[in-house]
């Protein structure tokens, strides 16, 4: 036992045995004789074990059961000493309390012997009760090293991780401050500490984050070139010969008293040191702050084997959650980057689209979060965790992937005709025009040959008007080919122009007589809403599929799973108008109709698309309105898009390629 423990021999007064006391004194027990019980004192401060020799008159004087039992349970014993026959003048204490019982005529040497028994009985029992008190804190933080180990395994944020890393070391140590370094790397290359954390419950100080060489002039440089703990009373008074010494600077200017210090590596797998922990005034009591200089000096122990042994095995845990968090972190700035690539290779296929991607997902998940936080009944169970986050906003980034599968010629379609087509159209005008120049002038001269000057002068005008007539005629032709060619936004356009064009013949060079439009042309032309006919939108809308089958090639995680089936049904109607699926509103995934809104309204307010103008934001929000009454799209989350002005956030430019981490 660490501690003395003090042996106490209680009797009574009356006791006719001096020369047994005396004896048992000489052996350091604390022999005390007293007439009453209320006259015996408290037990004496610090460990006791205690025998109570009660005997007949001793007895009677008045000790009350409870008494007894609580002096037999809390550290003593009792032995009764009886006169001859005498069993039953004490026949009302309980047997249980009883440690022994010895009847006249007493030996000395026996009772001593029986005394000595009693004692190394206390003293066992005493020692029994310690080791199961320190087992049961034992088993305690074990228990809460093992909550530790799980929490530090599953936590996922870096700058999290760290923060709990040092608290937990804390905690366990009940350090009142400490501090936390990583190894890192210089731009030179070189190994260098990092200043990461600190944390202090009694002084509230404001740190920003360093670096310093690693050297063994600093603790903490030490430690991690080392790779050995420092455990230390008071780092005012250092080891002589020390190699490190401690920087009182901060001390004095937040008036604080660092005194004991257990700083602890961080080792990976490897052996290799990759942190620093450093936890600084152990407290005798978790909840005790250290107010003033004072309360430093009386309320901070060293830190104890113990403390070291559990930092120790705290840090060889923290070292491989940090390691498994850096490769994590690495993981997903891997896929970041692959997310980069893929949404630049669709940006590269069609450049009209720049940004497309980016300013939806930005849009989707600002009204995912909107949606989150909104009070209206409809959302009230709506909750979207960190996780469901990230699916948005990767889905929303590659819902247009499958555009790589779809031709270019199609895919960067600005006007309903193609480049070629429009060409073809300008020459053939231009030759009509052309040959009826031709026609104009050789009548003209066929006039002034034939019929003389008096005549021609007189046919002239007629033959200018005729000429002039049909210049302007193919004119108009031309400019309502034009206009034609033109996307509109919603269904529009007088096609019956275009008909009547389209019956105009003309003779080409060979003779054979040619229609000014063809009926490819006609078709083209007519297209009522955007620059797409039938075959070439059912082309565009396979991109859809396309991407769904390429997401779906990709091994997600378990929170990351539904990413392809947002994507996929990003053009689903409520009404079971939307493709490629047909699927009605409760088919389709609210993350997908959320996406829904942003993609059209992007699209709308783009100023980079070259078939059309940016539509401005309260015609965008109207056509939004009629999109919704139509039963397409989502009337109440609508109302919160517009509402929580979600349109703000690509307005204002403040988009990236990844919007969120």
């Amino acid at each position: 036992m660490d501690e003395t423990v003090t042996r106490r021999l209680v009797a009574s007064r009356a006791l006719r045995h001096d020369a047994l006391v005396a004896a048992l004194e000489e052996d350091g027990s604390v022999c005390e004789r007293y007439d009453r019980l209320s006259e015996v004192p408290p037990a004496p401060a610090g460990p006791a074990v205690q025998i109570l020799l009660l005997d007949e008159e001793f007895a009677f004087g008045g000790w009350p059961i409870e008494v007894l039992s609580a002096f037999v349970r809390e550290s003593g014993v009792v032995i009764l000493l009886l006169p001859e026959g005498g069993e039953e003048a004490l026949s009302g204490i309980p047997p249980e309390i009883v440690w022994a019982e010895i009847e006249e005529p007493y030996r000395h040497r026996t009772l001593r012997r029986i005394i000595e028994s009693a004692y190394l009985y206390l003293n066992s029992r005493r020692e029994t009760a310690r080791v199961i008190t320190e087992l049961d804190a034992y088993s305690r933080k074990l228990q809460e090293l093992n909550r530790i180990g799980v929490a530090l395994s599953t936590e996922r944020n870096h700058d999290d991780l760290l923060d709990l890393i040092l608290r937990k070391c804390r905690e366990v140590t009940q350090a009142d401050a400490g501090s936390l370094y990583l190894v890192d790397e210089s731009p030179e290359k070189e190994k260098i500490l990092r200043f990461k954390l600190s944390q202090n419950d009694s002084f509230n100080l404001s740190y920003k984050e360093f670096t310093m060489p690693i050297s063994r002039s600093s603790i903490a440089g030490y430690v991690a070139l080392s790779g050995i703990s420092l455990n230390l009373s008071d780092v005012y008074n250092l080891p002589p010969g020390a190699a490190y010494s401690f920087n009182r600077d901060l001390d004095e200017k937040n008036g604080y008293r660092t005194k004991s210090m257990l700083v602890v590596p961080m080792k990976n797998r490897s052996n290799e040191t990759i942190g620093i922990v450093q936890l600084i005034n152990r407290k005798r009591q978790w909840d005790f702050i250290l107010k003033d200089a004072a309360a430093m000096e009386g309320g901070v122990v060293p830190f104890d084997s113990w403390s070291e042994e559990l930092v120790n095995s705290l840090a060889s845990q923290a070292a491989v959650a940090l390691e498994n968090n850096i490769l994590y972190r690495n993981i997903h700035d891997l896929f970041e980057g692959f997310v980069n690539a893929s949404v630049t290779a669709i940006e590269s296929r069609d450049p009209t689209t720049s940004g497309h991607s980016a300013r939806v997902a930005a849009l989707t998940v600002g009204l995912a979060e909107a949606l989150d936080r909104s009070d209206d009944p409809l959302f009230r169970d709506l909750s979207f965790s960190r996780d469901q986050i990230k699916e948005i906003r990767y889905a929303s980034l590659l819902h247009d992937f499958g555009k790589v599968g779809v031709r270019e010629e199609v895919l960067v379609k600005a006007k309903k005709l193609y480049p070629w087509h429009l060409d073809l159209i300008k020459g053939r005008f231009e030759y009509v025009r052309m040959a009826a120049e031709a026609e104009f002038a050789s009548g003209r001269l066929e006039a002034l040959l034939s019929r003389g000057k008096e005549v021609y002068l007189e046919e002239n005008p007629e033959l200018t008007r005729a000429f002039e007539d049909r210049i302007a005629i193919l004119e108009r032709y031309l400019k309502v080919v034009l206009d034609a060619n033109e996307p509109t936004v919603l269904e529009d356009g007088n096609f019956a122009v275009l008909l009547e064009i389209a019956q105009q013949t003309f003779p080409g060079w060979d003779g054979a007589m040619r229609q000014l439009l063809t009926p490819e042309e006609v078709g083209y032309l007519s297209i009522r809403r955007g620059s797409l006919d039938a075959t070439e939108r059912l082309e565009i809308e396979s991109h859809v599929t396309h991407t769904f089958r390429f997401l779906s090639q990709i091994p997600w995680t378990s929170e990351l799973k539904d990413v392809p089936r947002i994507a996929y049904a990003h053009h689903e109607k409520l009404n079971g108008s939307g493709y490629p699926n047909r699927r009605n509103a409760k088919e389709i995934p609210i993350q997908s109709r959320i996406m829904t809104i942003s993609d059209i309204y992007d699209a709308l307010t783009a100023s980079d698309r070259p078939y059309k103008k940016a539509v401005p934001l309260d015609r965008a929000l109207s056509i939004l309105e009629l999109e919704a009454k139509d039963g397409n799209i989502d009337r109440a989350l609508l109302d919160v898009f517009i509402a929580a002005r979600i349109f703000d956030v690509t307005r204002e430019g403040t988009t990236s390629a990844l919007p969120v981490a």
